[in-house]
């Protein structure tokens, strides 16, 4: 399959951005503003995946909509501009990352280590950015449209926050990490369960290119920002309650050959019992770990080194 085998609806496209890109932090894009009051640090981060387009929706209404916090600090940044300025309506998929991904390079080993690319230059440039928020929402979507759902690990601190904002309803709880690098919300205290650092999320809000995911994303970027007294929100724009679905995950399989099939076309969400077939790689077999085996986040294509699938299963209510 080509990029332009499977073209999505592109129902929202990137727009010029480069009227944020002074900022007011010394760093590009990454902009603060302070209440002067006591309170917590709260970072929006958006663009973590240059084609997210729908976390760029949600930071410029923030900013353009004068959002200013009563208490504490508001951090918004564009987090990878670089990668978002290369999208091309014709392969809207291939500007996620231009060399390494963005999302899993925010361990010591890599922000101090001898490699270089556009990504971990911005991520050497963000690390102060991020180390100094007491909580991160980072918002993400995915490349099919599936059910939006939040991702974090398992600390008691950001399960609270997900169940309380209450959208998405879907949750994915890491317990040990996502086994394939660090993930921003995983930097420094943030990847530890003990210690000071508050809660820290991602958000996936659906299918990169739908206007429902960029409507998600500023809902959800609003309710995050309230719900750590920053501002306040009428209470008719909270969401009813529905029943919260709460996945554990298992293992996250990496593509090691440009074989990687799965046995039959998959979205997300799908389920396997313990020991079928769910892919081959090669001629090795990845198999469902457990019964009512939860696929997440399939890969559309088969590239070597990255996940090719997420095996998660559901946690009891």
């Amino acid at each position: 399959m080509t990029p332009q085998d499977d073209l999505p609806p592109l129902e929202v496209l990137p727009r010029d951005i480069s009227a944020y890109a002074k900022g007011n932090t010394g760093i590009p894009y990454v902009h603060r503003f302070e209440s002067g009051r006591p309170g917590p640090h709260v970072l929006v981060n958006a663009l973590t995946h240059g084609n997210e387009i729908c976390g760029m929706v949600a930071a410029t209404h923030l900013l353009d909509t004068g959002v200013r916090p009563q208490l504490g600090t508001l951090t918004i940044s564009f987090a990878h501009v670089e990668a978002y300025n290369a999208f091309d309506a014709k392969a809207p998929h291939e500007n996620r990352q231009l060399v390494h991904n963005l999302n899993r390079v925010w361990s010591d080993e890599w922000l101090d280590g001898p490699e270089d690319s556009p990504e971990l230059r911005r991520a050497r440039e963000l690390r102060p950015v991020v180390a100094a928020a007491d909580h991160i929402l980072d918002i993400h979507s995915t490349s099919q449209p599936v059910d939006p759902f939040w991702v974090y690990p398992a600390f008691a601190r950001n399960a609270e926050v997900a169940l309380t904002i209450g959208r998405p309803s879907i949750h994915l709880v890491m317990p040990k990490g996502l086994g394939s690098g660090t993930p921003l919300i995983q930097h420094g205290r943030h990847g530890d369960e003990a210690g000071t650092a508050g809660a820290a999320l991602v958000v996936e809000c659906g299918q990169h290119f739908l206007q429902s995911a960029a409507d998600l994303a500023t809902q959800v970027a609003l309710d995050f920002v309230a719900h750590f007294g920053l501002i306040e929100r009428d209470p008719a724009d909270r969401p009813a309650p529905v029943p919260q679905r709460r996945f554990e995950l298992l293992q996250t399989r990496m593509i090691k050959t440009p074989e990687f099939r799965f046995v039959r076309p998959l979205v997300g969400f799908e389920t396997f019992a313990e020991g079928e077939l769910i892919a081959t790689d090669g001629n090795e077999e990845v198999r469902a770990p457990c019964d009512e085996c939860t696929v997440l986040m399939p890969a559309r294509l088969p590239i070597v080194g990255r996940e090719g699938v997420y095996l998660a299963r559901p946690i009891p209510t």
